[in-house]
């Protein structure tokens, strides 16, 4: 009788994310502000839970260091800014995501992760969590759309694709390390249409 009466007063559970989500997307909001505010060397593990509100086992749970973190961040700072309409072709969706890459780091975030980046050792943490979490995941889904390409028949049968994803990713990322030349859509555009050119039927 007792367990019927309190499961009567029970307050409902409320709709809305699973607190493990919730959790998450805190760490990752203030991952971003710190970021923001003083850079890649503010986004410690510890700073990261205080200012979510959660325990350090709870920022592990996800990500294994601060690197790993910060590079999270970066790429949850340019996920509301992602296109939400499909594309219409492998050209549209190599546009879409291009443009992507220079709007995220066109942001107060990307500005500080890139100079970071520029002045770092390529084996340090933060370019291994780069090239891991980011770099790789975009060649991944360049590789996918010249597929998709090779069997519409817009791309040459013949075509080495990891090189073909060198010539559409290379140029981006030179110039976003580099800093030596404005990266912008507009050249997005321009290097995506001639990178193309070399590999139409």
């Amino acid at each position: 009788m007792r367990r019927a009466i309190k499961s009567a007063g029970a307050a409902p559970r409320r709709p809305g994310r699973p607190p493990s989500d919730r959790a998450r997307a805190a760490i990752l909001d203030a991952a971003r502000r710190l970021l923001s505010d003083g850079g890649p060397a503010a986004v410690t593990m510890e700073a990261v839970a205080a200012r979510a509100g959660v325990g350090k086992p709870t920022v592990y749970r996800w990500w294994p260091d601060r690197h790993a973190v910060t590079m999270a961040a970066l790429m949850a700072s340019g996920d509301e800014a992602q296109p939400s309409r499909r594309p219409r072709s492998m050209r549209d969706g190599l546009r879409l995501q291009l443009r992507a890459i220079v709007d995220r780091f066109s942001t107060p975030v990307g500005r500080h992760v890139t100079a970071l980046l520029a002045a770092s050792d390529p084996d340090s943490e933060l370019a291994k969590a780069f090239r891991n979490h980011f770099v790789l995941a975009r060649r991944d889904e360049g590789r996918e759309l010249l597929r998709q390409a090779i069997a519409a028949g817009e791309v040459r049968r013949d075509i080495d694709i990891e090189v073909a994803v060198d010539l559409l990713y290379g140029a981006i990322f030179f110039r976003l390390l580099l800093g030596h030349a404005p990266l912008d859509a507009r050249f997005a555009d321009r290097a995506l249409e001639q990178a193309l050119r070399g590999l139409a039927p």
